[in-house]
């Protein structure tokens, strides 16, 4: 991507949030209600990925061959 373009986004998103007062809760609600709008209007909304489960940390394991 260019600087362009990452200007651009940055750019439009700081006049959102400013649009909104900086206000978490508002931003949200205006994102999911133009998800909404969108999925309304024929557009695939893509769901977020599903988390991934927790793996243990190995390295913190005892192996069998550790001192005790």
């Amino acid at each position: 991507m260019s600087d362009s373009i990452i200007k651009e986004v940055r750019r439009v998103r700081e006049q959102h949030a400013a649009g909104m007062s900086y206000d978490l809760d508002r931003i949200y609600d205006d994102l999911k209600a133009g998800e909404r709008k969108h999925a309304a209007e024929g557009w695939a909304v893509v769901p977020p990925p599903p988390v991934p489960p927790q793996e243990p940390d190995l390295a913190l394991q005892r192996t069998r061959f550790a001192c005790r």
